[in-house]
């Protein structure tokens, strides 16, 4: 590559920017322990609560909040992408376990929580800017009382599936019964 190339691809006018705010997460999280799951969620999707800062960093939103599913959406963005010009795998990943996670959450009582221990991921399709508003969805498979079971899709904006994921996640929090 020539010098002058080179020093295109560091050009000013090659430059973009991007400024997130979130609020404080430890005075959301107090409150959204001290509701149902559901409500928490719905709380998020309804604007009652704040979304967590990493949702706001990549700018995904929740859709839809069912009891065991999630829905969230993504308007993917060029500052998402990796160096071959696709949506780099880690978003839709975050994406997706953040679906499947809220999902268990609908089924939870006041106190109690998950979190990931495994994340197992087959990747279809690339996704890029042209794939139109990214769908990232959660089930959940099995509630238990220690370890929890779900499954996700992420789809493009034409309906294709472009992602399959299966994850466990570990049951915590105050008086866990389970189902």
């Amino acid at each position: 590559m020539s010098e002058p190339a080179r020093r295109d691809l560091f050009s000013p006018t090659q430059r973009r920017e991007r400024v997130v705010d979130w609020q404080v997460p430890a005075p959301v999280a107090k409150v959204a322990m001290s509701l149902s799951g559901m409500d928490a969620m719905l709380g998020i999707r309804d604007g009652r609560l704040p979304p967590p800062p990493f949702a706001k960093l990549i700018g995904f939103v929740m859709a839809v909040v069912e009891p065991g599913r999630i829905v969230m959406e993504l308007e993917p963005r060029e500052d998402l992408e990796n160096a071959i010009g696709l949506l780099h795998g880690a978003t839709a990943a975050a994406l997706l376990d953040t679906a499947m996670g809220c999902a268990i959450s609908t089924r939870l009582e006041a106190g109690q929580s998950s979190v990931t221990l495994d994340l197992k991921m087959t990747f279809l399709r690339p996704l890029s800017i042209r794939s139109g508003l990214i769908s990232g969805e959660g089930k959940v498979i099995k509630l238990g009382r220690q370890t929890s079971y779900t499954e996700g899709f992420v789809r493009d904006g034409k309906g294709a599936l472009a992602l399959h994921a299966t994850a466990t996640f570990s049951m915590i929090g105050n008086n866990f019964t389970g189902n």
